[in-house]
């Protein structure tokens, strides 16, 4: 498939443009693609879609659908496209942004821990049976936990 992509110094993040849907969907699944609720922020390495973060425009709003290329994980992406995710959610007038992972996955709540968020006293959300999203139905068996981090501008 791809050679590891090590130039992440080159990194872009912008707006997903209608025109970029076939070409990211190459490599990425945008699941919330026409959800209605938000926009995707995508990373580019030159003219290669490297990774996404869906930004809900709710109150607060929600980090969704983080996603990173296997070849380009480890470099920073994931982190570049949440702050990416913070200012524009910042620049919208919100003072914090959620986020749910799954219970089961110790790495991702790493990273999220790693990035400033934190357990809020949301209950966790037990999640069962089929969900349909953009790319197909999917099979979810899981319990979601839900933080959040302040984003407030500290000028």
């Amino acid at each position: 498939m791809l050679d590891e992509v090590t130039n992440a110094d080159q990194l872009q993040i912008r707006t997903l443009k209608d025109s970029e849907v076939d070409t990211v969907t190459r490599y990425l699944g945008l699941a919330r693609l026409y959800q209605g609720n938000g926009a995707y922020l995508v990373a580019w390495i030159d003219e290669l879609p490297v990774g996404h973060a869906y930004l809900t425009r709710t109150d607060p709003p929600q980090l969704q659908d983080v996603e990173v290329l296997s070849a380009s994980r480890r470099q920073g992406i994931a982190h570049k496209l949440v702050a990416a995710v913070e200012e524009t959610a910042r620049e919208r007038g919100a003072c914090a942004l959620r986020v749910s992972m799954s219970a089961r996955d110790p790495d991702v709540q790493r990273l999220y821990r790693s990035l400033g968020f934190v357990d809020v006293g949301i209950a966790p959300l037990e999640v069962h049976g089929i969900i349909s999203i953009r790319t197909g139905p999917i099979d979810v068996d899981d319990t979601l936990l839900t933080w959040e981090k302040a984003i407030l501008d500290a000028k």
